[in-house]
Formats: C-alpha cells, sequence, structure tokens
C-alpha cells in the first residue's frame, strides 16, 4: 500500500525531544519516519524554542537522564496548555515506577526501541489527540521513503541510495503493481533528454536490489518480455 500526503495538508509544528543532545538512534528514526523536530535540555530551553503554534507534541527519554526528564514532564503538563501528546522511552527497570507517574506522559515505549514500534507509537497518538499531521512518505510493507529528506528505509535500517536510485524506487513505489517498460522509466525517471540505452535501467534495478536486500530483493520484481514491477500485482500474479 502506498500512502502520500496530501499537498494542501499543513506542515507539521516539530516534536520537542529531550535530552540534548538527542540519542543518535533516535534522531534516526524521526528523519526517516519525517517528523520534524528540536531537542531541548530543560523547561527554559523549551519555552525558547517553541514555535509560535507550539509544539506538536513531545518525545522524552526518561531512560537516559530520568530526573531530568520527569521534571520536564512536569513542567510541560503544569503549563496554562499543556504539551500533548507526550511519549516517554523508558528503560525496562522504570516500568513500576510509572504508574505513579501516568499523569505525566500519554504513552510509553521501551528503551532501546525498535524504529517500527516508535512510528507506530507515535502515529496512533496524533491520531487519537487529533494533533499533528501526516508526514509526506511513500510507504510499501516494510519499506518507506521520505520525501522532504531523501530518505529511505527497509524495516527502519536506512538505505544508503544515490539521487537516481532513489528517484527510481520512489516512482516504482508510487505505482504498486503496475508494469513499466525500461523505456518508460528511462523517460519518467531519467528524463526525456536522457540519452542512455535500457541497459541504465537494468543496472540501477540490480543496485536497488541488492541494497534491498536478500528478504525484500522480490519487491522489484521482472516482467518476462516487458520490464519492471514493485509489488505484487493487482491480481495477485
Amino acid at each position: 500500500m502506498t500512502v502520500l500526503a496530501g499537498d494542501n495538508e499543513r506542515r507539521m509544528e516539530p516534536l520537542l525531544i529531550y535530552p540534548d543532545p538527542v540519542p543518535p538512534e533516535l534522531a534516526q528514526a524521526l528523519d526517516l519516519a519525517g517528523y520534524p523536530w528540536k531537542a531541548v535540555g530543560d523547561e527554559r530551553s523549551a519555552v525558547r524554542a517553541e514555535p509560535d503554534d507550539g509544539w506538536a507534541g513531545g518525545v522524552i527519554v526518561a531512560a537516559i537522564e530520568p530526573d531530568g526528564a520527569f521534571a520536564l514532564c512536569r513542567a510541560l503538563r503544569k503549563r496554562d496548555l499543556p504539551l500533548e501528546p507526550m511519549l516517554l522511552l523508558v528503560s525496562g527497570a522504570q516500568l513500576g515506577d510509572l504508574e505513579l507517574r501516568d499523569d505525566l506522559f500519554d504513552d510509553f515505549c521501551l528503551y532501546p526501541f525498535q524504529p517500527l514500534e516508535l512510528e507506530a507509537r507515535l502515529k496512533h497518538l496524533f491520531w487519537r489527540t487529533g494533533r499533528g499531521t501526516r508526514p509526506e512518505l511513500v510507504e510499501y510493507g516494510p519499506l518507506v521513503l521520505n520525501l522532504e529528506t531523501y530518505q529511505a528505509a527497509i524495516e527502519g535500517h536506512p538505505l544508503d541510495l544515490t539521487y537516481m536510485e532513489y528517484e527510481l524506487l520512489k516512482f516504482l513505489a508510487s505505482h504498486p503493481g503496475r508494469v513499466f517498460t525500461r523505456e518508460t522509466l528511462l523517460s519518467r525517471v531519467w528524463g526525456y533528454e536522457y540519452y542512455g540505452g535500457a541497459r541504465t535501467v537494468d543496472v540501477h534495478i540490480r543496485r536497488l536490489r541488492a541494497k534491498l536486500g536478500e528478504e525484500h530483493a522480490n519487491l522489484i520484481q521482472t516482467v518476462r518480455s516487458v520490464g519492471y514491477r514493485f509489488g505484487q500485482s493487482r491480481w495477485g500474479v
């Protein structure tokens, strides 16, 4: 299934992220999922960095600096307009303490986290609270392409793609189930002025399959004597 953000949707305000600096794996997961964010180190920096329209929500890593994390949660919840939704990242050892602090957050996720679980919990929070907008993404099964940052990931793992590899994958993933000839792909992805032969398409398809990995290489299927198809056909063959 392909999901595209509508052109008329309002751009999402950034998420507040604590602590500063942000753990690299969290920054990467948020970037790949298409969520804008700003890191803060305390309440004062949260007020200074707050956008004019307010924060879209917050992701607080309590597993790293618990005292500072919970102090910030309390301050953000006591405001005239409490910050919500708030996702708390906690260690397994902290689970027993959450019941006494359930007014400080809307949901929690174990840290270290799985990128797909983090994204799912954020989507659920935004759907439940009616906050934020859907990031501009193309999604098909485990594949996610961020149209704003030109990043791609498979099962939450970043793909190191060249510009044309990304463009080819984006075009194919945006039209799942459809078969395209090499000539059509050349004109639609490379442009009408491109003078390379069909071999160019074959080379890029081979590289994409290698980067998708053995488990997911069959996302791009060869249709004999015709060209290539992304995903399953509409008839499941």
